[in-house]
Order: C-alpha cells, then sequence, then structure tokens
C-alpha cells in the first residue's frame, strides 16, 4: 500500500512516552500500550470520554449516513469520536464530528506525517485542526498492511466503547471489536439490511450480546453518560419543492428521474431542489446522477 506524505504540519509531531503526563490514561493501563506515540494535533483529559466508530471501508449510503449521524451525536453529547481514518465509515465518523463542531481523534497505520489513503490529506489537516492524529509509528513509517490491525487495539483502548456500523464477515472492525471485550470495553453494532453483506459483522456480533445501537442514547445510556442537549431549534423551513423531494430520499440510492416520478416534478426541478439540499447537508450526490439522504433527522 502507498501513501502520501503531508505536506504541511509536518514540523508539529510530538513525542508522548507511557510515563509522560500527556499520555491518554485510557491506553496507560492495557498491558501492551504503546511506548511511545507520535501526536499531531493537541490530546487533552478529557479525551477520556470517547467512542470509537468503526466498520466497513466499502461502506454503502446507509452506513456513511449512519456514521456521520452518529458522529454528530455524539460529539453533541460531549463525546469524542475516535476512528481509524479509514475510507468508508471511518472517515464518515470523523466528518460527522468535525461538521458538529466536535472533537475526533483519527489513529494511524502508518506515520504521523502520512495521509493514508490519500485523498484523506485535507480530512486528515481538518481533524488536526479540531482534536488529534496519533500512532505508535515514527515519521516515515508506510501505509504496510500489518499495521493496521495493530493499530486496532488503540483505538479501542482510547475509548469506552467500540460502535460498529457495517462489515463484511472479514472486516478489520472485528479485531477493533474483540479488542475491545479484551479491554473490558462495551461493543454495540447498528443493524442492517439481512440481506447485505455489509450488515454480517454487525448481525454476528448482536447475536453475540453487543448492544443494538438505534438511536445515540442507546450508547449513551449504557455507558451512563448525560444525554445530549436539547436540539436547537431548525433553520429556516425547507422550500415546498425542497422538502417534497427531501421527503422521498432515502439512505439507498436514487437516481433523478426516478425521483422526479415518486416527486411528480420535472428532472429540471428537482436538480435545483437537489442542489439546495445538498447546501444545506441534506443530500449528497453519488455517481450516475444518483442522491441519497445525508442526515437521519428530518
Amino acid at each position: 500500500m502507498r501513501g502520501q506524505v503531508a505536506a504541511s504540519r509536518s514540523d508539529m509531531v510530538r513525542v508522548i512516552r507511557r510515563e509522560d503526563a500527556g499520555y491518554p490514561s485510557a491506553l496507560r493501563t492495557l498491558p501492551d500500550a504503546p511506548p511511545v506515540l507520535y501526536v499531531r494535533g493537541e490530546v487533552r483529559p478529557s479525551d477520556a470520554v470517547a467512542v470509537a466508530v468503526v466498520g466497513a471501508r466499502r461502506a454503502t449510503p446507509y452506513g456513511v449516513a449512519v456514521a456521520e449521524w452518529l458522529g454528530a451525536e455524539l460529539v453533541r453529547a460531549g463525546v469524542v469520536v475516535v476512528s481509524g481514518l479509514a475510507r468508508g465509515i471511518d472517515a464518515a465518523a470523523h466528518r460527522g464530528a468535525i461538521q458538529a463542531g466536535g472533537r475526533t481523534i483519527a489513529v494511524l497505520g502508518c506515520g504521523p506525517d502520512i495521509a493514508y489513503p490519500p485523498e484523506h490529506a485535507g480530512l486528515l489537516a481538518r481533524i488536526i485542526d479540531s482534536g488529534a492524529v496519533l500512532t505508535e509509528f515514527p515519521p516515515g513509517t508506510p501505509p504496510l498492511k500489518h499495521q493496521f490491525p495493530k493499530r486496532n487495539r488503540i483505538i479501542s483502548g482510547l475509548s469506552l466503547g467500540v460502535v460498529v456500523v457495517e462489515g463484511r464477515a472479514d472486516s478489520g472492525a472485528l479485531i477493533t471489536a474483540d479488542c475491545a471485550l479484551a479491554q473490558g470495553r462495551e461493543v454495540f453494532a447498528v443493524p442492517g439490511g439481512i440481506f447485505a453483506a455489509t450488515s454480517v459483522l454487525p448481525h454476528r456480533l448482536l447475536q453475540q450480546g453487543a448492544k443494538l445501537v438505534t438511536g445515540v442514547e442507546d450508547i449513551l445510556e449504557e455507558l451512563r453518560l448525560p444525554p445530549p442537549p436539547p436540539k436547537a431549534a431548525a433553520p429556516a423551513r425547507l422550500e415546498e419543492r425542497e422538502a417534497a423531494v427531501f421527503a422521498q430520499l432515502t439512505f439507498d440510492p436514487l437516481h433523478i428521474d426516478a425521483l422526479a416520478r415518486r416527486c411528480g416534478l420535472p428532472a429540471a426541478e428537482v436538480g435545483r431542489a437537489l442542489v439546495g439540499l445538498e447546501l444545506r447537508g441534506l443530500a449528497r450526490a453519488l455517481a450516475g446522477q444518483r442522491y441519497v439522504r445525508a442526515t437521519a433527522a428530518g
């Protein structure tokens, strides 16, 4: 695997040793805690109240939407979101936390100066600004395959619990869930469609006793954390055409022509409404003029 060396902020890498005061307290107690962490951004004592959100790299639009939503809802409740910067669920959880104005921590399977996957260089920079990027691998370490399972114990070790959002039978998220159980952390799983390959892992975890997640309250209650504050009043109501299109959007991709038929509107009008919904963060465009709902709210 190849990574992209981050072009900036490399001079901000700090070394935190296990005996240092700034070393995360949740990790220090683990028998296999890394002796050294390489950190970009800021690690705070309050990061002890953290939950990991992990899952499939080849996530479905439903999984991406759920991960973004959970990331946002967790930080609204004062919880730090931990994940691994991978494609799919990890990146979505980080984005949700950042978009909601909260803190998020990315644990890398490479050096702190490497953006992997390369297209996440911008996301990595945003995480540094709103939280921290950390790794046990020194600067310059490439993203080798065997390093990613090893880093998963740090993802779970930093967290009070691990939430699995989608994963195939052989998903790396299973390693994180197993690490969480060995470390005495809680394991949560989000259900999916019974015919979806990405539902195999969360459904298996549920059968084995993982806590079912239908909303952020399930996580907070199990971890004995306070509920999120009441949501502020919604912004200006959607224009009638936007509301009609939004009502037909789901977490499964729909072509613009299908949306037009469902709404009884010309495709051109649906297209204009979708632009407005995208600007509000309520819709996401996919390849081939397909669209999905971008939030679990509404």
